[in-house]
């Protein structure tokens, strides 16, 4: 009786103890998934506006490039690319990762897949800007509507894969409008095609390289393998027609020394924002460069727009929405069926 009289309160005791730990461990594991929600949607909303402000940066590029005049566009990217590479140099150091980046070297396959990356981006760097100055923004602007199409063309090609119904239409709607353009304007449109395929293999190579390499450490690689090309074409400008650098006045000299800046914030912004954000957001966000290059060379720079173009840019359009909703579409049955 003693016993059953001892035993019941210490049961009483631990009984009372579970509940209260019961309920404690309730609260608090329900507080932290309400801080882990809030903190993903504060992720995916940081996210959202780098990603966009990458895309507005690039938008607006043109009219930086022009304000470059009178710098011719090879001088201009030749010190895109040595000016890039210093930069990169001075946040590795700031933010001490050369560790990173010599980690890298010690895996040749990605060395030379961040040659062809850097090989790759040069012929876009170097089309875009010739675009640029030489009145085609809007055809520049084109290239990176088709972007998005040629991925896919080249995940056939390439990777093997295979498309849906939808997929094959944007492509054929987009072959169309190339047509249009060729046939209807009287000119082909080499800029737009060579931006479209240098852009679209870049990100193949980028793809294959995968998360070992960061943003940094990737341009870093690329603009030194870029470097003595750089070197040699700023000899030969220098030899020719004269370097610009240091000769046209104080606030010349100063845009010019920015390029660097110019091509390497935008890059890190949408590596930051990529991260956080889903492929469908970032394939929805990828339209705004081009639709602003696009109003920058019509409404800004007064471009051409006959009804042949216009024609042509809405087959590319009405492409691009079909890739986009059926981008969507699939995107959520996949994570219905996960």
């Amino acid at each position: 009786m003693s016993h059953e009289q001892s035993a019941l309160p210490e049961r009483d005791a631990v009984d009372g103890l579970d509940d209260s730990t019961t309920l404690d461990l309730g609260v608090t594991t329900g507080s932290r998934r309400v801080a882990a929600d809030a903190a993903a949607i504060r992720e995916r909303r940081l996210g959202g506006v780098f990603t966009f402000s990458a895309y507005l940066l690039w938008g607006f590029l043109p009219l930086y490039f022009l304000l470059l005049a009178p710098t011719g566009p090879w001088e201009i990217v030749a010190w895109r690319i040595l000016l890039s590479l210093v930069f990169c140099a001075l946040l590795l150091t700031v933010t001490r990762t050369w560790p990173r980046l010599a980690a890298i070297f010690r895996q040749p396959r990605v060395i030379g897949l961040t040659v062809i990356a850097g090989l790759l981006i040069y012929v876009n760097w170097q089309v875009f800007i010739y675009g640029a100055l030489s009145g085609h923004v809007i055809e520049t602007s084109l290239g990176y509507f088709i972007n998005p199409i040629a991925t896919v063309l080249l995940a056939v090609l390439v990777l093997r894969e295979r498309l849906r119904t939808t997929q094959w239409v944007a492509i054929g709607i987009a072959a169309a409008a190339v047509g249009v353009i060729v046939v209807g304007y009287g000119a082909f449109p080499w800029i737009a095609l060579t931006l479209a395929a240098s852009f679209g293999l870049y990100g193949l190579v980028k793809k294959k390289v995968g998360p070992s390499v960061d943003a940094v450490s990737g341009l870093t690689l690329e603009t030194l393998w870029l470097s003595p090309i750089a070197i040699v074409v700023l000899a030969i400008v220098a030899a020719t027609e004269g370097l610009t650098m240091g000769t046209d006045g104080w606030q010349h000299t100063l845009l010019l020394s920015l390029t660097g800046v110019i091509t390497a914030v935008p890059l890190l912004l949408f590596a930051a924002g990529a991260r956080r954000v889903s492929l469908t957001t970032i394939g929805l966000l990828q339209f705004v460069a081009p639709v602003l290059q696009f109003l920058v060379g019509w409404l800004l720079l007064g471009e051409p727009m006959p009804v042949q173009r216009w024609i042509g840019f809405g087959l590319v359009w009405v492409a691009l929405i079909v890739l986009t909703v059926d981008s969507v579409l699939h995107a959520r049955r996949a994570r219905v069926a996960a």
